[in-house]
Parts: structure tokens; sequence; C-alpha cells
């Protein structure tokens, strides 16, 4: 996209988004924050948060002349990005081209929007979607990102579009950006705690109050400091999945007895700060829940790469007291979560099936990964279909029938029972030696947030105008994925909105 393009995208964008209908509960008009006496060290921006979007913000902000800081609470950087699973959508991608599978930013748009449940600001989408090549392009160029030469599929998504990184986690991009960063003289600095965010009467974001040497999650711990932003805050502080107080707020469901995927330190104080100080927040109560981890194992695990990788698009779900599958494997993540808790509340386990012929498949994309599932006793393994059953008391030719029925769909390449596409280059389930996972969905993702603008400034409650200083992206931030965040669309949402409010943040005319 030219410059030009970009800023007639942008200002147009911008006045669609500051009309856009809004949801969740209102927050208390601005208030007129204190200013320090002194300001204890000064920057032109101030990224909050390490993750994908933080770093990105950073980078560019850099890149465009100014100084900047960037600030994490807990005692080692990286977010829940660094624990990501390394999967980014990428429409238009050459292992996509080489299996004849056609794609285009804007398939991929409208597959956002219609899972998403048209709750997402479509032109967030649009912009989001067809950055998406040269933003995976800039990690491999400008970072030295690194990507299997492997494309895979996630639920929802209505072909085969994402890029694996080599080490199979979000940690093989945070620790480019990272390392690119520390070349350019910023450092990111661990053990930060944003304790408030200070905005002027006069309505303007101009600096933080923190605490430096922070103990997570020891709220008075670390010096009190204050600190100058000179044009801008970026927030990148990510969800609150790992906050079950204030999760419950929103779904009160997803109470302790649901792990969670994030980090410990993916809590909700500076969502109740942003609130305070009058920031819109829309859609906190779409919460997603990862559908294929396991209860064999605490928080993300790696069981999932399995029930995903290998059982969800060459294998199948099954409910083990009926022997039968009960959902589309690659619907949605709401819609298979939503299934699997539903069995699981009625006492029935669920595992993810596949075969050796699809372990082979999915083993090129993953090497190595299959070997650590066994022996970390989360991925189980069985000779024959007759002793998967035994293994978990499922009804034998109920199970039976549910393979033969997926293989002859299969053949016929249509007649799926479920709805499911089929994998190119799938082949049919008789291989032996067999594996499984079981199913037990964790609370993975916050899609609600901030509402900011297509140059990621975030918008007020009050007048429903941008906050001057104020800029957000990624977690965040709410109106890009809707009702369900499709599975590799959160590192694309956090680097190509990172990337964005970085630029823009360092485009502000400095205050004082």
């Amino acid at each position: 996209m030219t410059d030009l393009n970009r800023r007639h995208f942008l200002a147009a964008g911008a006045a669609a988004t500051a009309g856009a209908m809004l949801s969740g509960p209102a927050q208390a008009a601005a208030p007129k924050d204190p200013m320090p006496a002194k300001w204890d060290e000064t920057y032109d921006v101030v990224v909050i948060g390490s993750g994908f979007a933080g770093l990105a913000a950073a980078i560019e902000a850099k890149a465009a002349g100014s100084t900047v800081a960037v600030l994490e609470k807990m005692p080692t950087y990286g977010g829940n990005s660094i624990i990501n699973g390394g999967i980014l959508s990428v429409p238009g991608n050459a292992p996509q081209k080489a299996l004849g599978v056609k794609d285009s930013p804007q398939l991929l748009a409208e597959d956002i929007i219609r899972e998403g449940q048209g709750l997402n600001y479509p032109e967030k989408v649009k912009l989001m979607a067809r950055e998406a090549y040269p933003t995976w392009e800039w990690t491999v160029k400008t970072l030295g990102v690194e990507y299997m030469d492997k494309v895979g599929q996630e639920g929802g998504h209505s072909v085969p579009r994402f890029l694996y990184t080599k080490n199979g986690s979000g940690s093989a991009v945070v620790q480019k950006e990272v390392d690119y960063l520390a070349k350019q003289g910023v450092k990111v600095r661990t053990r930060c705690y944003v304790e408030t965010i200070i905005r002027d009467a006069d309505g303007r974001v101009k600096g933080l109050k923190v605490r430096d040497g922070y103990r997570f999650p020891k709220a008075d711990s670390g010096k009190v400091k204050y600190i100058k932003a000179s044009k801008a805050v970026v927030l990148c502080y990510g969800g609150f999945g790992a906050d079950v107080k204030f999760r419950t707020k929103y779904d009160p469901k997803l109470t302790a007895k649901f792990d969670t995927t994030n980090q410990p330190g993916a809590t909700s104080e500076l969502w109740r700060e942003t609130a305070r100080i009058g920031c819109t927040q829309i859609q906190q109560d779409w919460i997603q829940c990862g559908p294929w981890n396991s209860p064999e194992e605490k928080g993300m695990g790696i069981a999932l790469y399995f029930a995903q990788g290998a059982a969800a698009t060459r294998g199948l779900w099954v409910d083990c007291a009926t022997g039968k599958r009960f959902v589309n494997e690659l619907a949605n993540r709401k819609v298979r979560a939503d299934a699997v808790i539903n069995l699981n509340n009625e006492g029935h386990k669920c595992i993810a099936l596949a075969d050796t012929s699809a372990t082979d498949a999915w083993k090129v994309a993953r090497p190595g990964m299959l070997e650590k599932e066994l022996t970390a006793g989360v991925v189980h393994k069985a000779d024959t279909l007759e002793d998967v059953a035994k293994m978990n008391n499922i009804p034998l030719a109920a199970l039976k029938k549910s393979v033969d029925d997926y293989n002859k769909a299969l053949a016929a390449k249509s007649g799926d029972e479920m709805g499911r596409t089929f994998f190119p280059k799938a082949q049919p389930m008789a291989k032996g030696p067999w594996y499984f996972s079981y199913l037990s969905p964790k609370v993975h993702h916050c899609m609600g947030g901030l509402q900011t603008d297509i140059q990621g400034r975030v918008i007020g409650i009050v007048d429903d105008q941008p906050i001057p200083g104020l800029y957000a992206a990624g977690e965040s931030t709410g109106g890009v994925h809707g009702a369900v965040r499709l599975g590799s669309c959160a590192t694309l949402d956090c680097l190509v909105n990172g990337r964005i409010a970085g630029k823009a943040a360092a485009a502000e005319k400095a205050w004082g």
C-alpha cells in the first residue's frame, strides 16, 4: 500500500470507527489527574507491554526517530506472545500456492467477519488482512524470523493459510523483536508496573506513575517514579484471562474451575485504569476458550498441537460416551469449545483422535513434537482402533462407524457429516498405531478491549473522540475479532496494529 493510499485509508477508517456502535458498561467521565512536581524520566513514546504488539510499536516509533521506553510488569518479557504457538495468517503464501490453495486478503477478511458474527469493525479487519503479507515480509526481512515451508489450517478459516515459525513458538518472533530493539538502543524494562496513567485537565495523556522494581503481584512493591511521554503512551498490556474475579464479571461461567492458557500476569489492573481515565471499552464479555487443550497438563501445554494439527485437520474429535463425532473439527474456536464444555458438563470425556497417516503428515511441520507429547503423557498411543476404544470405554462399533463414515466422505470429497472441509492430501484413517489426547477447554483470549480508530488512537467514552496522546494495539483492544478470534490472527492483529500505533504515536506533536 502506498503512503498516499494509506493516508486516505486511515482517514476514512478513523471516521468510520468513531461512529461505531458500542457495547458493554459505560465508564466514568475522564478524571483530571494532578501533574507530578517533577518527571523522573522523559521519553517521546512510552509503550506498556512487551508482547508482539508492544515490541512492534516500539520498533516503529524508534525507526521514526522517537526516543522510546518499553515497560513490562513481569520479571521476563514477552507476555502471552512468547508462549504463543508461533502461527501467522498469511494469505497468498508460497506453501499455499504449492498445494493449489487459492486465497486473498479479501477472503481472510470475510472469514474473520463471518466467524466474528459481525461484531468486528470492518475497516480494521480489512486493513489487517491487506497488511498480512507485507507484515510477514517485515518479520522475515527486517527481523530475521524463520518459518517452516508448510501451511496449516485453524478452525473457522475457509482455507489453510497459516505459516509456522521454525521453533513452533511465538518466541521466534518476540526474541527477534527484542534483539532488533536492543541494536537500536532500546532495552525492555522488566518489573516496571504502571500504577497510574496520568491524564491532565486538558484531556491529554502526559505520562505514567510506575513502580520500578515491582514484584508481581505485590501492588505496593517497587520504587515510585514518574515517566513523561512527550508524544504518546501506547497501551499493549494484553488481556485478563488469568484474572478470575475480573473475567467472571463478564462471563460468570468462567470460574476458577477453568484453567487458563495465559501467563500469570494476564490480569486486569490496566483494564480498570483505562476505564478510570475515560477510555471506551467494548465487547469485554467475549472471552475465548481454547477448545483443544488437555486436562492432563497445566496452562497452554503442548497437547493442543496434536489435537489441532493432526486430529482436527486429518482425524476426528469423538465423544467417548457415544463413539460419535460431536462437532466440526474445523469450526471456529467458540463452536468447538462450547461443544466440548457441554459434553464435559454431562460427565463425558472427549478425545482428539488421529492415525499414523495423519501424524506423519503433521510431524513435518512440527518435528519432534509428537515424541514430546508422548513423553509428557498428554498424547497417548494405541496399537489398534480396538485398543483406543478399550482404553476410553468407547462403544467400538460406533467408533468404527465414525471412522468409516469419515473415510467414505473423504473418498467422495463431499458429504462430511459435520460439514468439515477436507485438508489437501488428507489420507483415509486406517494406519496404526493410533494416537489420542483428551479435550478440556481453557480460557485463552479476550476479544474485547479498548475502542481504537484505524490509526490505533484510543477513543474516549465522553465524546467519542480520540484521547490525545493515547494509542493501543493487540489484545488490549476490541473490535477486530468480534465474537470469535480465529487461530493465527492474534499474531497478525498484534504485529499489524502494533506497527500502525507505533508509527502514529511517533508522529504526534510533543507537548510541553
